[in-house]
């Protein structure tokens, strides 16, 4: 498995939130040689099955990705934008875009008027996403042409690697965790495995984890393992809401039950794999609060890739994080037995 032409590809298949169909096309044909069925449900949920007779295990990572709609064109032919799911405009100033026009996709750049003009009073406020503006290159009757209300907008920034094994691209949240998913695939073929495996690429995390929701409820899993990225330390942003980007992260709080989570962190531990541990008092922001709570509740733990610059077209992770992060959830899996739950309740 080549897991750098994976990713490059993933992320560069239209997959926003609602409209998922061709990124998960391309991740259920990913998904295929590894699981004994694959299927897309109605939310545009890949759900590929590895039959056990052991627990239901149900693995959760979203395919989705955050992107900008058009809701107005100008008289001047400038195409104005909303966002779907979390789009700063403070990072949209500049920015590579494709409009996915009714004939095809169309370059644009994203403009905003400049600082030269402004009033000291704009000047010291940042971008309002009403401010900008999709500049095509076309004059208004041709962008009406091709262009509608309704329309997607994606960044065009492509797969980068950097150096010291980290890569850079739009949509690695949650596109690096599915790839987790599909390496842990690949090894399970040549390990034991009782489970009764469901990996789950989830759909319209970024507003509002409702993929997982209805996933949770068709499969109906014993217990889950929801995949996501988390905040990696960055200048200014320090160890008490950030985590190393070498280690993956185990997540402790209200929303994870601490049985499954300790099982995760001693598995960790006796296969050598560096573990970071956060803490989320509430909600942790990820599938696992639908999932946790889907039918009579599933106990549910939150494992996470470090990123850097979350939400923006240049996220960044570090591939030998993502292998061993495989590396540990094939062996999580591999381990669960009939009894797996023999001291999860009281």
């Amino acid at each position: 498995m080549d897991i750098r032409k994976i990713l490059s590809e993933a992320t560069s298949t239209l997959g926003v939130s609602g409209q998922e169909a061709c990124v998960a096309e391309y991740f259920a044909g990913q998904f295929r040689p590894y699981v004994d069925e694959v299927t897309v449900d109605s939310m545009f949920n890949v759900i590929a099955h590895k039959k056990g007779q052991g627990p239901k295990i149900m693995l959760c990572a979203h395919l989705d990705e955050i992107a900008l709609m058009v809701n107005r064109i100008e008289d001047d032919g400038s195409v104005r934008f909303s966002s779907v799911g979390g789009v700063d405009p403070r990072i949209l100033p500049g920015s590579r875009v494709w409009v996915h026009g009714r004939n095809g996709k169309l370059f644009g750049t994203i403009g905003a008027m400049p600082p030269h003009l402004m009033s000291a009073e704009d000047r010291a406020n940042n971008y309002k996403m009403d401010k900008l503006h999709i500049d095509l290159g076309l004059p208004a009757d041709k962008v009406r042409q091709q262009v509608r209300v309704g329309d997607l907008v994606t960044f065009n920034t492509p797969f980068t690697e950097l150096a010291n094994g980290q890569v850079a691209a739009k949509s690695l949240d949650d596109r690096a965790c599915v790839a987790i998913m599909l390496r842990a695939a690949e090894r399970l073929q040549r390990m034991s495995c009782e489970a009764d495996v469901y990996f789950v690429c989830s759909a319209q995390e970024e507003v509002g984890g409702r993929g997982a929701q209805t996933a949770a409820f068709a499969v109906a899993p014993d217990l889950a393992v929801v995949l996501d990225v988390d905040f990696a330390l960055t200048p200014g942003c320090g160890p008490d809401v950030a985590n190393p980007l070498d280690a993956m992260v185990v997540t402790h709080g209200p929303y994870v039950q601490p049985k499954v989570a300790k099982r995760l962190v001693d598995c960790a531990k006796a296969h050598h794999v560096k573990l970071s541990q956060n803490v989320a008092g509430r909600y942790t922001g990820t599938d696992a609060d639908e999932i946790g709570v889907s039918r009579a509740g599933v106990p549910t733990v939150v494992f996470s890739l470090p990123e850097k610059y979350m939400h923006t077209s240049v996220e960044t992770i570090s591939l030998d994080t993502l292998e061993e992060g495989a590396r540990l959830l094939a062996h999580f899996i591999s381990e669960l037995d009939a009894g797996w739950e023999d001291e999860l309740w009281i």
